[in-house]
Order: C-alpha cells, then structure tokens, then sequence
C-alpha cells in the first residue's frame, strides 16, 4: 500500500526527478541490488523514529513502498522495473502516474551497439508494463523521452555527442499510434540547426501537455498553465489518444 493520502505519481528512480516535482504529492522508489536488512534492524529503526514528527511519514511511506516492491520481486533489470511501474500503477490506492528514469543514453562513442543494447532494453520494460497492466492497458498513455539530443554526424570514436533536436515516442492502448507526427526539416547542411544539429520544431512541452490533457481530460490550456506557467505553450498539432 502507499501512504494515504494517496500519491499522485511515483518515480522510479534515486530521487524524484525534475520533472515531477511540484506541489503535487510524488513519492519515489529504486530498486537495490544490495542484501535485504535484517528485520530487527527494520523493526529498531521504526522505533528510532516512532516519535519523530518528520522523520516518521517518510520512514512510513518508504516502508510501505518496499513492502509493495517486494511484493513484486523488484530488481534493476528492464523487465523488473516495468513489471514494478504496472504493480503500483494497478493497485486500487495506487498512483495514477508514474515515472522511469533510465541512463545509459549518452553515447559519445560505439553507438551503434551500445544504442541498440539500451533500445532492446527499452523495448523489454515496455512490454512487461504493458503484460502488467493487463486490461489496464487499454487506458494508458507512455511517454518516452530525453532530455537531450544528439548530433546528427558521428564523430572520430563511431558516436554523436550533445545535440538540440531529438524524437520523442508515444506508446499505449489508448494511443492512436503507427504513426510519425513530425515537420522534417531533413538533414541537410542548410537544414541542420547551427551546421550540426537536428533542428527543433515542436516542444517537447507541447507534447506532454496535449498528452496529458488528453488522458485526464482537462483542458490543454490549463495543463499548460500548471505545468509550464512561463513557457506559452501551444497545443500539440495533432490529437495523440483514439477519438
């Protein structure tokens, strides 16, 4: 179970990141490879901070996630982490978002197979969130994005280094996918942004606040006034959920 009131998303990372921070209820949880503490030791410290009027609700609440995540037989890997999301995603007092920060994505040398281990790896959380949200997954919506892109050439070591313009992937039951929404400004050296980037053409904000509005129906331009006050963000183009 998590802490009541309940959360409104949960990150699956070290920390809450960035993005999901606000003044919304957000709770995070990271799975470990080291051994499982003993349970006097568990049991000791809840009564170390039994009387503690700050240290208690988070002692709390991140025992109830463990509980919850071992329940799961939560681990590092791929098909762990995504089976981990749908277990707290599915339960009745569960949140109804979350988040998964993964690394391994800057890839400045020997792209091509160390890309295409992270895109299988990808491709493996996916599908377990999906098998674990069972019939769940008829209502969801994934998102899949970067904070940074990468240049459009490769350079001296077989790998791109930081760039402006990357892509961003929807996924879901709910999603009308198949296809590439997109204003392709091409590759060329006159299309390239400052000789050697991908040039941006559609934030990345105006995606997830169309997105979201969508899935939660509310208005976009009130998501947009939550969630990016100072950016004057538009509309995405294009409806991203089945009518």
């Amino acid at each position: 179970m998590l802490p009541s009131p309940r959360a409104d998303a949960i990150a699956f990372a070290p920390t809450v990141p960035l993005a999901l921070r606000g003044r919304a209820q957000v709770t995070s949880y990271a799975p470990s490879s080291l051994p499982q503490p003993p349970d006097d030791l568990i049991m000791r410290v809840s009564q170390l901070y039994a009387s503690d009027a700050q240290l208690h609700p988070l002692w709390d609440a991140a025992m109830q996630a463990r509980d919850l995540a071992a329940d799961a037989g939560a681990r590092q890997d791929p098909a762990s982490l995504g089976k981990l999301a749908a277990t707290f995603l599915t339960k009745p007092d569960g949140p109804p978002s979350s988040m998964i920060e993964t690394g391994g994505w800057d890839t400045h040398s020997a792209q091509n197979p160390r890309l295409a281990a992270q895109l299988k790896a990808l491709d493996t959380m996916i599908a377990a969130l999906r098998d674990g949200l069972g019939e769940h997954w008829t209502n969801t919506t994934v998102i899949v994005a970067t904070e940074f892109g990468h240049t459009a050439a490769a350079n001296g070591t077989g790998g791109t280094d930081h760039g402006t313009a990357s892509a961003a992937m929807v996924f879901g039951g709910s999603v009308a996918g198949g296809r590439v929404i997109a204003d392709w400004p091409g590759l060329s050296n006159g299309a390239l942004y400052q000789s050697r980037d991908l040039k941006p053409t559609t934030g990345l904000d105006a995606l997830i606040v169309s997105a979201a509005g969508e899935t939660f129906g509310i208005d976009p331009a009130r998501v947009s006034a939550m969630l990016f006050p100072e950016g004057g963000t538009q509309r995405f183009g294009q409806r991203i959920l089945r009518a």
